[in-house]
Formats: C-alpha cells, structure tokens, sequence
C-alpha cells in the first residue's frame, strides 16, 4: 500500500526531528548500539546545514508527519550529491523513498545538474539501483573506520532513469 505525502522545503526549526528521524530510519537495518552511537554526529541535521546555500532539504508530510526528507548538496556546476535520504521504519516500503528519490531528481535537474553521487548504505544500495543508481566504487565510512560503503553514480540525462 502506498502512503501519499507532501515534498516541502525542510524547515530549519525541523533539525533535531530529523535527527532523530534518520536515527530510528538507519536503525531498522539491525544495528548494534554502539554502531549507532558512532553514526549518530554523521547523521545530525544542523540549522546550519539546514540553511546552507549548497545544500537543499526536503521533507516528504503526511497526515501523521514527516515521513521522510533528503538532502541534495551541490558539488560542481553539474554534480550533486545526495548527502542523506531516510524514510520512517513504518514507512519504508510504501513508496516515500521512491517519491523523494524522485522529487531529488526533478529538482538536480531543475538546478542545471545531470549527475548524482550517493554514498549508500549497503542496506539500501538495491533501492539506489533500481532508482538507476550504477556502482563505481566505495569510499570509508565518516563513523566506522574501514566501513566500505558502496558509491553510486545517477545519470540524470541516460534514458534508463526516469
């Protein structure tokens, strides 16, 4: 069943509920405490970041609240990087991700962007794919040292994505 939701602009009084929001979303995958203690400074949202000018963040609200959110950070005139994408545990398999995987790339494109580059959890690198995410290598995770996690790569002008 597909839950309907909303894509705004995320606002920056909505940083500690997005914390924690991509706290209980990267923790539906089973991981240790101490896993999540050392993830938990990587996956803070800040106002800071939050009113960034290379930075967007959307939430994806329904009935119940937010949902979901990314964040899409600009690294060149043409790349951007999707720093961030969490869907609520009760969520996840109702079509939010795809919803702001979609809305990200609508809005890269918007921006004069045609690529973007994700650093994925390795639980969500099949999601990545089937949003036509290629793999091209792995760079080490900011909390766990000598954590490989997967790099992909969207080509936003290749017909294969939508």
């Amino acid at each position: 069943m597909t839950v309907r939701a909303t894509i705004r602009v995320a606002n920056p009084v909505e940083a500690d509920k997005l914390t924690e929001l991509a706290i209980r979303s990267k923790a539906y995958w089973g991981y240790s405490q101490s896993f999540m203690r050392a993830c938990r400074n990587e996956l803070a949202v800040t106002e800071q970041l939050l009113n960034s000018a290379i930075r967007h963040y959307y939430v994806a609200e329904g009935d119940s609240g937010l949902l979901g959110y990314y964040a899409i950070a600009k690294l060149s005139e043409r790349e951007f990087e999707l720093e961030a994408l969490f869907v609520e545990p009760a969520v996840i398999g109702k079509g939010i991700g795809k919803l702001l995987m979609n809305h990200a790339k609508r809005l890269v494109r918007q921006l004069g962007g045609d690529k973007i580059t994700i650093q994925s959890d390795p639980n969500a690198e099949g999601f990545y794919r089937a949003a036509g995410g290629k793999i091209f290598g792995s760079r080490e995770s900011q909390s766990i040292p000598q954590r490989q996690l997967p790099l992909l790569t969207i080509d936003l002008m290749s017909n294969d994505v939508a």
